[in-house]
């Protein structure tokens, strides 16, 4: 039966312009839901702007415009940014909207009968300059938790903790500078703290869905587990859901004066852009996918992609505020990581911030990023890093160099010579494409968003469809007289392998696939349950070209429209990101580092070098070390009869089992070596910012096709 899903992307905040750290998530998103589509499921997918709150107050205020005017133009820019990407909403609305009003009025109501609904004085700071007090992201100052400096006041950037405000350290307005005061004020408080709430998230957190599958990532699950605490624990505090004029967004009810914060209409406006789609199109029983019981019974979905930054309010405050209004919890949240460069967060701060804008305005293809995105993505809370070089190399090795060469070397002869009509094909060099689709191993993927694992397999086709033009030649049998049956042979074979290429691309590729659909002369592919050859006699249209590749100078331009942000505004970090690439930029990176105080290891020789024996393998299994703090076990495939075990420090980095199946580096020829939990076998090689301005640990990967037991040289 065709599954009912309701997607939902994170909704930007009306405040800021769309970079290319907030398309992760996005493009990440729309994959998974053009992949459900083609499968024959009927998804919705739904986002809108996030609109309430101080910030978007005070940024209407210095504009000179009211809040309303400024929501209205930004909504227009994102719309624009998320459409010139191909993230195809089918409903972007706001926040600002009467069907979120009466939501957030109807959970808020529901939650007060239900008793989760505290009333109390608080402390809470206030901005003796600007006479206001001050929302949680307007107080910054060092972690009560790591002491991490800058940061928010309700949660930290570095470590996740999430705090009350008045725990930071040495907090200082960031409207004005000022010092705040801690004045008295009342405010609503939702009981997550509450015996039911807690038991509910224990289990909602750990369990699966009615598909049978995890809720969240096992990666997430973790961190649930750290926040909520050990059976009997009670970590939770309870959530302040109040803010004090002024304040833009929702009164509420029976309290002049008092507003919602933010961060509890906000979620809800996943349901209030449902309700607005539906409301348009009469056919959608929004009930069935937003009551728990009517839930249950048409057996409906409700996923949400989010940014791993905000797993907080969505895997504890949405889920819980759900339950007890008697609405359905999310079927499952799929959270993704930040987008790195050269392994730092992507932040204007950071001089790592590049708008989506720009990237479109100057004519860069989107389906270059969408590619690139997906190569990197694991369907895990990984960062993905950007490298425009390494984008570079792969969208014109794979892409132009593999993909679009099989139809520009081979269509042309179709139309030439045989009236642009397919003859017959080979069976055999078509075997692996029907294997793919048999195997399921490519949608597999797809459903568990592995994109980069989907892109390695279809990759690995576009070798084998490549190999096949090589081994026979075209251009060679065009001159070849009593040639010409084999030479329609070898173009429709090669042809109906470029086909079978561009459905398994579609997903990730869709402009490129329908410009593939109409050459091809064929309706919207969409996921066969069998294979078969495109047949002869089929008519197909003239060859255009389909992509160009990436000119460095492009790249070039895209870094100079982005300068400004790409000059940091705080201190000079130790390292430029990748995105620096001109001589300019590489002359300022190589100054950064002198400032730093950073030092090379002194020279060694070739000889000394090539003794370090450095093997692709292979992660086949992963587990924690009991009574280890920082180690996790390795099995590693290095093309030996049995695999090596290593213990690698790198539980804080990495759950164990997100890394089984993967590529990484190891040294070989290092001496075992005995430890308190067994015998390590050689070592993996990891990145870490000894400095600590990257925090974190990454190991490394292979590029695709590298296979256990290559030599690393």
């Amino acid at each position: 039966m065709p599954r009912k899903i309701l997607v939902s992307n994170a909704l930007p905040y009306a405040n800021g312009d769309i970079h290319l750290g907030h398309l992760v998530g996005y493009i990440q998103a729309d994959i998974w839901v053009r992949f459900q589509r083609m499968q024959g499921h009927d998804v919705h997918y739904v986002c809108a702007d996030d609109t309430h709150g101080t910030p978007v107050m005070l940024r209407a205020e210095k504009e000179g415009i009211t809040p309303e005017a400024l929501i209205a133009r930004v909504h227009g820019e994102h719309l624009r940014d998320f459409t010139g990407f191909g993230v195809a909403f089918d409903n972007y609305h706001s926040t600002h909207s009467p069907e979120n009003r009466a939501y957030a009025e109807d959970i808020y109501g529901k939650l007060s009968a239900a008793g989760l609904i505290d009333t109390r004085s608080i402390e809470q700071y206030y901005d003796p300059v600007k006479q206001m007090f001050l929302p949680d992201r307007f107080i910054k100052g060092e972690c009560p938790k790591c002491g991490a400096a800058d940061q928010y006041g309700d949660n930290c950037e570095v470590c996740g903790a999430a705090y009350a405000p008045t725990e930071l350290k040495n907090p200082y307005s960031a409207v004005s500078g000022a010092k705040p005061e801690l004045r008295s004020s009342e405010h609503f408080f939702f009981r997550l703290s509450d015996a039911r709430a807690v038991a509910f998230l224990r289990e909602w957190t750990r369990g699966t869905n009615a598909a049978g599958e995890r809720r969240l990532q096992p990666e997430a699950a973790n961190k649930m587990r750290e926040w909520l605490g050990d059976e009997g624990e009670n970590k939770l505090s309870d959530w302040d859901i109040s803010r004090d004029a002024p304040y833009f967004g929702f009164e509420i009810p029976g309290a002049p004066g008092k507003y919602f914060y933010v961060w509890l209409d906000a979620p809800i406006g996943y349901l209030a852009s449902f309700r607005n789609l539906a409301d348009k199109r009469g056919d959608i029983a929004v009930e069935d996918y937003t009551d728990a019981q009517r839930a249950q019974v048409s057996g409906t979905e409700m996923v949400h992609f989010i940014g791993k930054d905000i797993l907080y309010f969505h895997a504890l405050f949405w889920p819980a505020m759900l339950q007890f209004a008697g609405y359905r919890p999310p079927s499952a949240l799929c959270v993704n990581g930040f987008l790195t460069v050269d392994g730092a967060k992507m932040s204007k701060s950071r001089g790592t911030f590049i708008t989506a804008a720009s990237y479109i305005d100057q004519g860069l293809n989107p389906e270059w990023l969408r590619y690139y995105f997906a190569t990197k993505s694991n369907g895990t809370m990984e960062d993905v890093d950007l490298n425009l070089d390494d984008m570079i190399a792969r969208v014109n090795s794979d892409l132009v160099g593999k993909f679009v060469n099989i139809a520009s070397r081979c269509a042309g002869f179709i139309g030439k010579r045989f009236d642009g009509r397919l003859g017959a094909t080979d069976p055999e060099p078509s075997r692996a494409f029907r294997a793919a689709l048999e195997s399921g191993s490519i949608a597999q993927a797809f459903e568990a968003r592995d994109y980069g694992r989907a892109l390695r397999e279809i990759m690995q086709l576009a070798d084998h469809a490549n190999q096949y033009v090589n081994d026979h030649k075209p251009w060679e049998l065009a001159k070849q007289e009593g040639a010409e049956e084999r030479l329609h042979v070898v173009c429709s074979t090669a042809l109906t392998m470029f086909r079978d290429l561009t459905l398994y691309l579609k997903p990730v590729l869709p402009a490129l696939a329908d410009k593939v659909e109409a050459f091809l002369g064929l309706p919207a592919l969409a996921w066969p349950a069998t294979w078969q050859p495109l047949p002869a006699g089929h008519v197909i249209q003239p060859y255009q070209h389909l992509m160009t590749r990436i000119e460095r100078k492009a790249i070039d331009a895209l870094i100079e429209a982005n300068r400004e942000t790409l000059t940091p505004a705080a201190p000079a970090p130790a390292a430029v990101p990748a995105v620096a690439t001109s001589p300019q930029r590489h002359a300022e990176k190589q100054q950064h580092q002198a400032q730093a105080g950073e030092t090379v290891a002194p020279h060694l020789t070739i000889e000394e070098f090539v003794k370090v024996e450095l093997r692709i393998a292979k992660i086949v299994h992963a587990e924690h070390v009991e009574g280890a703090d920082k180690l996790v076990r390795l099995q590693l495939d290095i093309g030996e009869a049995q695999p090596r075990q290593v213990f690698a420090g790198i539980k804080s980095a990495y759950d164990p089992a997100s890394l089984i199946g993967r590529l990484t580096v190891m040294v070989a020829n290092l001496a075992p070596r005995k430890m308190k939990f067994g015998l390590s076998e050689g070592m993996v090689l990891a990145a870490s910012d000894d400095r600590g301005e990257t925090p974190g640990i990454f190991l490394l990967s292979p590029d695709a096709g590298a296979a256990p037991g290559m030599r690393v040289k």
